[in-house]
């Protein structure tokens, strides 16, 4: 074997040299700022230590802060283990499970001699600092197995060394050292040293409690989360989002506005109140005009579908445990005997409108000509969600998807992806969305379908998305391999907010499974039965998580056309009560949703209820305006007001006021 090896660069260029090198060795020849700036090795993709030799000719990276997304994962990851290093060195006994990097920072899991809470974070975020500014080497060490679970047992870690007793008998086992005194199992991998990361760039968050593995039947641990980043900056930054987050979160904002409430009684579904049922009809209507434009044909199916129906389509093996399932049978009402037989049959109320529209689609027969059909639906559906998984209106129990399907020819595949994008983009600007992105999961690992099958669909989504010209970085085009549905790829539609959150809300996917399942078919030009290509396609999702995001991206201060209440008029004195009852008429008349607040409240009271209540327009009128027909406009969120006549007002309202889809 040779003692040299061949490493590719970023640059095309190649450099030979002696095996076992490493990706600091690179680092350190090429000069000493990159040396400085290194975090981690990349050797055909996979980052590995800095410092971990390199055994063979390959395509070697050096992952540095502009790396944005490997970096974070690695100091995430090594913020885990230092706040577990921490915990242990305040907290003796206490002992470690398990602590991933996450999406905006970290957690670890532990059981502790006694149940953590909020006010121990202080002190261990600060034996976090001690820590990092000691900058301790991180030193990897491969460990038989049977050598670890004894060493485990022997300080006392029965959770880790359980963990290790179900590795594979005779596995080498990696475990990283912080200094030469704490040692965490671990694949890694690892920063250098703990001085690589910012002793500012973290904070703990909050402490909750987690079961060990994640089974109730288990011990109860304490987790402790924490945010991290590559910088102070970008910590703050993070700070802030959530503190905007929390002022925007849609149950607050929810109750503040009169919209909705929710309730023990009825878990998982909406309360709606009319201010915020007002709001669900301003957007149904909406894009029931959008759908009637685009082609679609509005259905309505049943709620409660036979069983047997849900077996068919395939559900009730792969659903059913999300489903409620209710007998078919009138219950006993006798005091003697069970409420249900164990002989009715079951039925199901519809976690989704899919296989009842192919039920549409199978009365009478369909001809090539007739193709394409759009079936869309404000289909009411129920999924059996679990308690702990509920989250205000964002998760819910009963929902009403904007659903819709397309039934096509394969050679109408392309085309109708790409106007359903269009129209897409058309729905997410109009209300207030300007910046989404597109991403395309592909086939997963276990799945329906030829090879054929699957690179004829994934090209024909690609080919759809590019016929829109949207395939570019401006649209955030991404493919995500593996993440398809288990028939067919999908596009995934990526909202981002106001304060720069993501939400993932529409999709298209295309199906042949379903078509196939329940025998629905068309007659094509050649006389031959063939199966259409069903196409699974929403914008907003469902009303009510798309109705909460909306409340978030606005902090409830609605575009006029969507808020419940677009203008009060409320009175300074009681001698303009007339007048207001008169303006709050005439705005009415007008298709204004007006409210009077005559009370006998001072008007700056009045100004700051009606603003916490996000009222867009308070037109404020007293006995001058009362004598000269004006209002003087208090527009939320702006300091001036201004003065106009009653009727250039109402204009001006009217105007504001008109739907983006009918101006």
């Amino acid at each position: 074997m040779s003692e040299m090896i061949r490493l590719t660069l970023p640059d095309g260029s190649v450099r030979e040299l002696p095996r076992g090198t490493t990706g600091g060795d690179v680092a350190r020849s090429i000069g000493p700022g990159l040396a400085k700036a290194a975090l981690a090795a990349k050797v055909d993709g996979e980052v590995i230590d800095l410092e971990r030799p390199i055994e063979r000719d390959a395509a070697l990276a050096l992952v540095t802060a502009k790396d944005e997304a490997d970096a974070l994962e690695l100091v995430r990851h090594d913020f885990a283990h230092v706040l577990a290093e921490a915990v242990q060195s305040l907290f003796p006994g206490t002992q470690i499970t398990f602590g991933p990097a996450t999406d905006d920072g970290f957690y670890y899991d532990l059981a502790p001699v006694r149940p953590f809470t909020e006010e121990d974070l202080p002190a261990i975020e600060e034996e976090m600092r001690r820590i990092i500014r000691a900058d301790q080497p991180l030193r990897r060490e491969v460990w038989a197995r049977d050598a670890l679970i004894a060493r485990w047992n022997e300080q006392g870690e029965t959770f880790k060394a359980q963990w290790a007793a179900e590795l594979p008998e005779g596995d080498e086992i990696s475990v990283y050292w912080s200094g030469d005194k704490w040692f965490d199992m671990c694949r890694g991998p690892h920063l250098a040293s703990t001085g690589k990361l910012d002793p500012q760039a973290f904070k703990l968050t909050r402490v909750s409690g987690a079961y060990w593995r994640g089974d109730q039947k288990n011990a109860m641990l304490s987790r402790i989360y924490g945010t991290a980043w590559l910088s102070k900056k970008q910590l703050d930054a993070h700070l802030h989002m959530l503190e905007e987050a929390g002022k925007r979160d849609h149950r607050k904002l929810g109750q503040e506005m009169d919209l909705f409430h929710l309730q023990q009684e009825a878990h998982g579904s909406v309360f709606w109140h009319p201010k915020g049922y007002m709001v669900w009809r301003q957007l149904e209507a909406y894009m029931r005009r959008r759908l009637d434009a685009g082609g679609y044909e509005e259905v309505k199916t049943p709620q409660i579908m036979d069983a047997r129906q849900w077996e068919q389509s395939g559900h009730w093996g792969k659903y059913r445990e999300n489903m409620f399932v209710i007998p078919d049978e009138v219950p006993n009402v006798d005091d003697e005997g069970p409420v249900i037989s164990q002989d009715a049959d079951w039925m199901a109320l519809k976690p989704m409108n899919c296989p009842a529209h192919v039920l549409i689609f199978r009365q009478g027969i369909k001809s090539y000509r007739d193709l394409p059909i759009r079936m869309a639906e404000f289909g009411c559906c129920h999924r059996n969600e679990p308690h702990g998984a509920l989250h205000g209106i964002m998760r819910v129990r009963q929902f009403t998807q904007d659903d819709a399907h397309i039934f096509v020819r394969a050679d109408q595949l392309v085309s109708e992806v790409a106007k359903f994008v269009d129209l897409l983009d058309t729905v997410y600007k109009d209300l207030g969305f300007d910046k989404y992105a597109i991403k395309l999961a592909l086939r997963p690992e276990k799945r329906f379908g030829s090879e054929e099958m699957w690179d004829w669909s994934e090209q024909s989504m690609r080919d759809a998305v590019a016929a829109t010209g949207r395939n570019t970085p401006e649209f955030g085009w991404e493919e995500l391999p593996g993440e398809g549905a288990f028939y067919a790829p999908k596009l995934e539609f990526h909202l981002t907010d106001a304060i720069g959150r993501t939400w993932q809300v529409g999709t298209i996917q295309t199906d042949t499974v379903l078509p196939e399942r329940l025998d629905a078919s068309y007659v094509g030009e050649d006389g031959e039965r063939h199966r259409p290509i069903m196409l699974h396609r929403a914008i907003l999702g469902s009303f009510e998580r798309f109705i909460g995001i909306l409340i978030e991206h606005y902090a409830g201060k609605f575009p006029l056309w969507l808020a419940p209440v677009q203008a009060v008029v409320a009175t300074i004195v009681s001698d303009a009560d007339g007048y207001a009852a008169e303006v709050v008429e005439k705005l009415r008349a007008a298709g204004l949703r007006a409210e009077a607040d005559a009370r006998n409240e001072k008007i700056n009271y009045k100004v700051r209820e009606h603003s916490l209540a996000k009222v867009p327009h308070l037109l404020v009128v007293g006995k001058r305006e009362a004598e000269e027909g004006t209002v003087a406009i208090r527009t939320l969120g702006e300091e001036r007001q201004k003065v106009m006549p009653l009727e250039e007002a109402i204009a001006w309202l009217n105007a504001e006021a008109t739907p983006p889809d009918l101006r």
